[in-house]
């Protein structure tokens, strides 16, 4: 009665899977590690996983898709378009431009910014503040002018910092000779609007009419499709009667020129997108420049082919079915704000179902990082808060590294998914074995301490060689998962059964353990890869894989030869060894011949099926064994389909439809049939040795 209890215990402890978790958590932290030496650091460890399944990307230009080191390329002061370079001489940089135009630009450009510049330890002159604010002061230091010297010619009053709503940065001087000048720069468009004077080729300040708007207007979009960043820099005369409490106006303003600034693309971006779309992952570009510059930015880095480009105020005013049909086409979102971000990534990931990523560095970039299912936040210029809203950090601030990100995530859902159908393969044998021979003969083949050791190969050893499988190329040649995948596949379903085992006597009991050890060492070297015949590639990669197999071996022979006593085995001779080994090992020949008998139905259901477009495929599988012939079977299809459509409904309608239920317990008897043989076999060479 004991020894029955214990068995009884033995088979549920068995047939718990305590190794799930720990094959999780360690897929996880060897991810995680990993991930960490290409440059990415996971702050919460669920998300090198979710990465994995990501769908959509959502990624910000500056400094993720670009390299953020900007300079001004190209400026338009008094009319006149100027190539600059520092190569260029200040004397031919500022010929035909006017002293008074020169002097305003000058004092816009050192007095309205956000940096700084001083000399370090080595004299040296040392430009100081964001890559857009830089670009501008070395662009004024090349035009000769001399920033400390235009800050103390007039007191600052007020500052409008920069703002990415309104898009445009202000500041208030008090002049010297008394009366109040208001600087402002900005988006092109936006201060271009707030414009009604430009200062002319001679200096002189004239208004602005159709002609001269429309120059302005063909430059900046001139601009912008060279992949330039623009921005307008205006000033107005206030008076005398501005207060420090009142906002700065924003109309009346007189252009002084528009720059054009350049941020080049970063090496490797146009290869990492194309990646993200062979693995099905659609990459979008979400940023708050002109929509000229952003699409050419796209096309640069191939994110922008058959979709549209839209801005942030369209975007924003549309309703809520005009987003469903909008938003799958959209690849480029310009002139966006926070929310805009944050409305798209809500509408992927609710109404669309789709597992979304978003990249940001800014504190506006938080509402998107937090609402998506997996945040990015660059590790190099990224604030603090969008550090905290995110639940990875590229740390440097390279957009290819997303791809390595996405790499590692599949990895871990298949290494978890291949632990999974390995210890689904170890139960439904342990359980089915034991019981049966219990419910037969009264007595079960393997007894308690070897269900125990099955259970430690199954739970720990298993766990850590199959958590520890590197990623491969092949990854990221795969379809995601998506938010409604499912974990137990066909492919993991179909491999379930491919274990046999026979019963009774002392030598036949050890004789059956043996093989059930032996039929989990190559079922596990067939669960490195469920796609493939050839599940022997780069296992000598894996250090960990081949030692845990080697101590499963040899402690598998102290236990039958040197501890017969403690675990009630016999030692075996060498041809019953031979025999162990040879039926484990039939496991894997079965695995390659369901593969083939894979591609051989789907070549003859697509031979017969009266509709072939219908045929339901496996995704995962799709680009193995369906699109290289896809094209011949649809041929051969539509040519036999309708014939035999005809041929199969008079056999239906004779023999009065298919009896499913008669043909799935057909087939299960002669599964059963075929394992009694199997049984048979090894008794009788059992007698026969």
């Amino acid at each position: 009665m004991l020894e029955h209890f214990a068995i009884a215990v033995t088979i549920v402890v068995v047939a718990v899977p305590e190794g799930l978790p720990l094959a999780v958590t360690l897929s996880l932290a060897f991810a995680m590690k990993k991930m960490m030496n290409d440059k990415a650091l996971v702050r919460h460890l669920a998300a090198c996983e979710t990465m994995g399944s990501a769908m959509s990307i959502c990624s910000d230009k500056t400094g993720t898709l670009t390299t953020n080191h900007m300079t001004v390329v190209k400026a338009c002061i008094c009319g006149q378009i100027k190539e600059v370079s520092s190569s260029v001489e200040t004397s031919t940089l500022c010929s035909g431009i006017p002293d008074s135009a020169l002097k305003m630009l000058l004092q816009s450009i050192f007095n309205n910014t956000g940096g700084d510049i001083v000399q370090n330890e080595d004299n040296k002159i040392e430009v100081l503040g964001t890559p857009t604010e830089t670009a501008l002061l070395e662009f004024g230091l090349l035009l000769g002018g001399d920033f400390q010297a235009e800050q103390q010619k007039s007191k600052l009053v007020k500052v409008e910092p920069f703002n990415s709503a309104k898009k445009r940065m202000g500041v208030v001087l008090e002049l010297p000779g008394g009366g109040f000048l208001a600087h402002c720069k900005g988006a092109s468009e936006i201060v271009l609007a707030a414009c009604d004077k430009v200062i002319g080729s001679n200096g002189e300040v004239v208004h602005l009419n159709e002609a001269s708007t429309n120059h302005l207007k063909g430059t900046i979009e001139n601009f912008a499709s060279e992949a330039l960043r623009t921005l307008c820099i205006a000033y107005k005369e206030l008076g005398n009667e501005f207060s420090a409490e009142s906002p700065i106006p924003f109309e009346g303003y007189t252009c002084i020129g528009i720059v054009g600034i350049k941020d080049p693309v970063r090496p490797g971006v146009k290869e990492s997108v194309a990646i993200c779309r062979s693995a099905g992952i659609n990459v979008r570009m979400v940023t708050g420049d002109n929509i000229n510059t952003a699409k050419a930015i796209a096309r640069e880095c191939g994110i922008l082919t058959d979709g549209i480009a839209i801005e942030g105020p369209e975007f924003r005013v549309k309703s809520e079915e005009e987003l469903r049909e909008l938003i799958p086409k959209i690849q480029v979102m310009a002139r966006s704000s926070p929310m805009d971000k944050h409305t798209l990534v809500k509408h992927i990931r609710t109404i669309f179902e789709e597992v979304v990523a978003v990249t940001g560095d800014g504190t506006n970039d938080a509402p998107a990082l937090h609402e998506a299912d997996i945040g990015l936040a660059m590790g190099i210029a990224g604030t603090e808060v969008a550090k905290e809203s995110a639940d990875v950090i590229i740390l440097d601030d390279n957009f290819s590294t997303i791809p390595t990100v996405a790499k590692w995530g599949r990895s871990v859902y298949i290494n978890i998914q291949k632990f999974v159908q390995f210890q689904l393969t170890v139960n439904v044998v342990a359980l089915i074995v034991n019981f049966s021979s219990a419910c037969l003969t009264g007595s079960a083949p393997l007894t308690a301490v070897q269900l125990l050791w099955v259970n430690m190969i199954m739970d720990t050893l298993g766990a850590l060689a199959l958590a520890t499988e590197p990623p491969n190329d092949d990854l990221m040649k795969r379809q995601p998962v998506g938010r409604k995948g499912n974990f137990i596949t066909n492919t993991s379903g179909k491999t379930v059964f491919h274990i046999e085992g026979p019963d009774s006597d002392l030598i036949l009991d050890t004789l059956i353990f043996n093989t059930f050890v032996f039929c989990q060492v190559f079922n596990e070297i067939s669960s490195r890869d469920m796609e493939k015949i050839n599940v022997f590639k780069g296992i000598l990669n894996n250090y960990v894989f081949v030692a845990v197999l080697s101590c499963t071996v040899l402690f598998q022979i102290i236990i039958i030869e040197f501890l017969g006593t403690f675990a009630n085995t016999y030692p075996l001779t060498l041809p019953l060894w031979f025999v162990s080994i040879s039926l484990g090992f039939l496991g894997m020949p079965i695995a390659a011949a369901r593969l083939i008998f894979t591609f051989n139905y789907t070549c003859v259901r697509a031979h017969t099926h009266t509709n072939p477009s219908r045929i339901r495929r496996n995704k995962s599988r799709e680009t193995v064994y369906w699109n290289p012939i896809s094209s011949r079977l649809m041929t051969v299809a539509n040519l036999s389909g309708e014939k035999n459509k005809g041929r199969r409904e008079k056999r239906e309608r004779a023999r009065g439809g298919v009896n499913k239920r008669k043909h799935y317990v057909t087939h299960s008897f002669k599964g059963f049939v075929l394992y009694a043989r199997i049984a048979y076999f090894c008794h009788k060479c059992y007698v026969f040795l």
